[in-house]
């Protein structure tokens, strides 16, 4: 029980550091560019400058803010609202809205003041706080640890994929490997600790995501795919980073995008086989590996499918598209949007299906030789 308690207070002091190291870079991020963000309620707005576009406003707004945070808190100011007729990009605002701002600071004055987008973050950490809450109440102990893997992935991410990625001289693929390694260590020994359950699933892990890269090289080759297809790929070079080798970032997220399912096969097919052998201590290698076939079959056949809902839901409004304009199920197929999230979802099952006997085959020769009941 004091061992419980103590890994829970260990676990608890750092994600709360972790996520103060987080918030305190992110709020300092444009320091020392003279610009300050901060957030305030929308007073009233001038929408004379803009017109409706079909569904979409093109044009200028000018938004009456109150700001209510921060060194200028209850300063009135004018904020340009830019409106390019992009619905996923613009954010039009109404009397009574928290807007995000960001103010030009002059001489210790506001210079200029433009808005960013709808203060949503309050609402995103209720959300967040709600999901710590139920991780928390579900599975205690298990539950701090999958949280404290959660915020040390998303740091390791944004700390040091991106900026990797970000590198020209860089080798996406190798940083993307070196990252899932790294993670799959944390996530995987975190959650089920230094057991030789955790090292069978991650030898399993690790290896399924190694022939996932070679796949994805592979058959991304011949589909003649340059990773273009990708969510703001065109943005992202435009703004300065031509250099930028988007054919292999695009396989990195194929990978990535495989990766958690790989690990939680991993996980199931080692903890099952992990169990068998306590309760049949005598049992061997042999017919533990044939036992983690079985137990793989099973997840395999649900896993698969999951992947696909999840990325048919992504681009649910271009499947629609297609339906509306009576598209040839040939034109589809070979569309290079298409072609890709098909390439992305195969790739990642066919990992998944790899990952599964992989992980047996390590479980049982790893497990197997274990007599003793608490090793596992």
């Amino acid at each position: 029980m004091k061992k419980n308690l103590l890994k829970s207070i260990i676990f608890i002091i750092s994600i709360v550091v972790m996520l103060f190291f987080f918030l305190n870079y992110s709020n300092n991020s444009t320091k020392g560019q003279n610009i300050v963000e901060t957030y305030g309620t929308v007073l009233n707005t001038d929408d004379s400058e803009m017109i409706k576009c079909g569904l979409a406003p093109i044009g200028y707004q000018e938004v009456e803010v109150l700001i209510t945070s921060g060194e200028y808190k209850g300063t009135k100011v004018t904020a340009s609202n830019t409106l390019n007729g992009k619905m996923d990009l613009d954010s039009h605002f109404k009397k009574g809205d928290v807007a995000q701002i960001a103010l030009l600071i002059k001489g210790g004055e506001i210079s200029n003041a433009k808005t960013i987008e709808v203060y949503r973050q309050p609402w995103l950490l209720a959300l967040f706080i709600t999901f710590v809450i139920a991780l928390i109440i579900f599975a205690r102990i298990t539950g701090l640890q999958a949280l404290f893997s959660f915020v040390a992935s998303l740091l390791i991410m944004w700390f040091y994929l991106i900026p990797s990625l970000l590198d020209p001289e860089s080798e996406p693929l190798i940083i993307t490997f070196i990252t899932l390694l790294i993670l799959s260590a944390i996530i995987i020994f975190s959650v089920a600790g230094f057991t030789k359950k955790a090292t069978a699933a991650f030898l399993g892990t690790i290896s399924g995501l190694a022939l996932t890269i070679f796949l994805t090289i592979f058959f991304g080759d011949k589909l003649q795919l340059n990773g273009m297809t990708q969510a703001f790929a065109e943005t992202l070079l435009f703004s300065g980073n031509t250099d930028l080798n988007m054919r292999d970032i695009f396989f990195s997220a194929v990978v990535i995008g495989a990766s958690g399912a790989c690990m939680d096969i991993a996980m199931d097919v080692s903890a099952s086989i992990a169990e068998i052998k306590i309760k049949r201590p005598d049992i061997g290698p042999a017919e533990l590996i044939k036992s983690g076939f079985n137990v793989g079959k099973a997840v395999i056949g649900t896993m698969t499918t999951t992947l696909l809902l999840a990325y048919s839901g992504s681009f649910l409004p271009l499947l629609m598209l297609f339906m509306v304009q009576n598209s040839s199920f040939s034109r589809i197929l070979n569309l290079k949007i298409v072609a890709s999230e098909i390439m992305r979802t195969l790739v990642g099952s066919i990992g998944l299906v790899l990952v599964a006997p992989l992980t047996a085959v390590f479980a049982g020769m790893i497990i197997g030789k274990v007599r003793e009941k608490n090793n596992n």
